[in-house]
């Protein structure tokens, strides 16, 4: 081996043999065409009925690429989206009289003046940002295509979305435990019925006449998959049921549930499965028969498809496994109670049942189905009225009653998300609100104590619980109920043991801090003076300024309107305050209100 360089050649690179992608504005001519997203199946894209006919092409085109391999868009829904908002820019761009032949023709303020127009046609500020955004994608889409077309104030608009500035949209709410409680009792109910109607197939014996075309009918379903109203079986088994006035107003979806799942059935157990892992409901329509994975100590893997985790679709999450009220379980009893419909249906959904005479999977818009199944169990509000069931509001209401449950200790809570999206999407709702805001109250009460009072029907209540002259738990004894330990406004628990000064020293407070100290008690006996004391801090406005008498007597009212007097029924106030016209009670009064 040498030391001297070997002698180079220039580099050199071949031609790619591979053939170069088709342009995706050259598939695109018309404007009536069929997409087929990734996810969700095939979809009319129709914009024939668009002016003008240059930009509705753009717009055309534009879309097809969003939805091209490799595009943003996957999901057969979000295409459905586009589709229904994108005439409403159209409809826009009518009314401005302009004179638009094609993208060329658009400036920043179609795109600002759309936003307004949406704004006077109703839509909020959450909602019209997302017409906006729609409009705003697929130009940049073509824009990156033909850069050069694009007026260059447009190119600079489309940069950014909503000239407004940013509106938190209104978190998703959950439903109550009372009417989680009710889904979840109806939904497991349902489970029990189509197990035991599964399980006993068709039945012959209703109408023995009728023995031997049903049976037929149920050969042909076995053999088929399905019956049509055509077929002879279905035809003969019909005429005699019509000729014995046999009505059935559904005999289709009665006569195939003998055999498979019907779309009635999917909605209990897809709220169920909602309901006990709160999975997104995207994700559980989407799920697979071979979901499960992984099975460790009573629990097991649900692996799903997050479509909106761009870049992080799979995804798994660990849940209980057992019985059928378990999700694992659930699944294992899904997964065979469609088995039968899988041998004429070949799919990997979960979700393959009997629909409109036919064999189907996946599920859609259950809309009339899921107001069928409410209905037949009455479920209700909190209002008592009938419930009007979203589905998307069932991932809330898991999420919520485990916020309950773990009374909200966020390290426990955030399964799946960081403790900051946990809070903002899942705890910061509209469910949740009165727990916090109690959570906030008791923590005002613990940071200021106050005066416990006591109405006549508790007062009643202690004193028969009070046999012995031993103080409860919070200080209550037969002398405090009995008056012997009566100071100023209240009754005190312990005169020596004052929150204000050190143990076994006297309470050096002004009559008034009664109001305040955890040691006071106030019982009915002590209304009269408590309303001597609240007329004469009304009279003191008179020779206070507002701040003056704000800092020296604001307090002390506050707390007597606002918490003791609510706390005993009108009618006890009204007795006291007619005692008070009739015999003054000034014992209890400083100095300057008896002058």
């Amino acid at each position: 081996m040498t030391a001297a360089p070997r002698k180079g050649r220039k580099v050199s690179f071949e031609a790619s043999a591979t053939a170069p992608e088709a342009d995706p504005w050259s598939q695109i001519s018309t404007l009536r065409f069929m997409i087929d997203p990734p996810y969700g199946g095939e979809l009319l894209v129709d914009f024939t009925s668009f002016r003008p006919r240059g930009l509705a092409l753009a717009f055309a085109r534009g879309l097809f690429m969003l939805v091209a391999p490799r595009g943003p868009i996957m999901v057969r829904s979000s295409i459905k989206t586009y589709v229904t908002q994108l005439p409403s820019f159209f409809a826009y761009l009518a009314g401005t009289g302009d004179r638009i032949n094609g993208p060329a023709d658009l400036r920043t303020h179609h795109i600002d003046g759309f936003e307004r127009w949406l704004a006077a046609q109703g839509k909020s500020r959450v909602h019209a940002p997302t017409y906006v955004a729609k409009i705003v994608s697929i130009l940049r889409r073509v824009a990156v295509d033909q850069p050069d077309l694009f007026d260059p104030g447009l190119r600079d608009r489309l940069r950014y979305v909503s000239s407004h500035p940013y509106a938190r949209s209104r978190p998703r709410d959950a439903y109550s435990p009372f009417v989680a409680r009710q889904l979840r009792e109806a939904a497991r109910t349902d489970l029990v019925g189509i197990e035991a109607r599964l399980r006993a197939g068709p039945r012959y014996d209703d109408v023995p006449d009728l023995e031997v075309a049903a049976h037929k009918a149920h050969l042909a379903i076995e053999a088929r998959g399905t019956l049509k109203h055509r077929d002879a079986e279905w035809m003969a088994l019909y005429a005699r049921r019509w000729n014995r006035s046999i009505v059935s107003p559904d005999f289709a979806m009665a006569l195939h549930g003998a055999h498979y799942l019907t779309s009635a059935d999917v909605v209990p157990l897809l709220v169920l499965f909602s309901l006990e892992t709160g999975l997104e409901l995207e994700c559980c329509k989407t799920l697979t028969i071979d979901c499960l994975r992984n099975a460790s100590g009573g629990t097991v893997e649900i692996a799903y498809t997050k479509l909106r985790a761009h870049g992080a679709e799979h995804k798994t999450i660990r849940v209980r496994d057992g019985a059928s009220t378990t999700p694992g379980g659930l699944i294992r009893r899904i997964i065979a109670l469609t088995a039968k419909a899988r041998v004429h249906h070949a799919s990997d959904c979960l979700w393959v049942y009997y629909q409109h005479g036919e064999i189907t999977a996946g599920i859609r818009h259950p809309r009339m189905t899921i107001d069928a199944w409410t209905q037949r169990h009455g479920i209700v509000d909190d209002a008592g009225r009938p419930l009007y069931l979203r589905l998307s509001h069932l991932r809330k209401t898991h999420k919520a009653l485990w916020y309950l449950k773990t009374e909200g200790h966020m390290a426990r809570f955030a399964v799946g998300h960081t403790a900051e999206i946990a809070a903002r999407h899942y705890a910061d709702i509209p469910a949740l609100r009165p727990l916090h805001e109690q959570a906030v109250a008791d923590a005002l009460e613990a940071a200021l104590p106050g005066p416990r009072a006591l109405p006549p029907p508790d007062e009643e209540r202690l004193r028969g619980e009070l046999a012995s002259p031993t103080p409860d738990d919070e200080g209550v004894s037969r002398a405090l109920l009995d008056g012997e330990q009566d100071v100023w406004l209240a009754s005190c628990g312990n005169f020596y043991s004052s929150p204000f000064a050190s143990a076994g020293t006297a309470c050096p407070t002004p009559f008034w801090g009664c109001l305040d100290c955890r040691n006071a008690v106030i019982t009915a006996r002590k209304l009269p003076a408590i309303l001597a004391f609240l007329s004469f801090v009304d009279d003191q406005r008179a020779g206070l300024s507002a701040a003056d008498w704000a800092a020296k007597f604001g307090h002390a009212r506050d707390r007597i309107v606002q918490q003791i007097l609510p706390a005993f029924g009108d009618d006890v106030v009204a007795r006291a305050r007619a005692q008070v016209a009739a015999e003054p009670p000034m014992v209890y009064l400083p100095p300057e209100a008896r002058a």
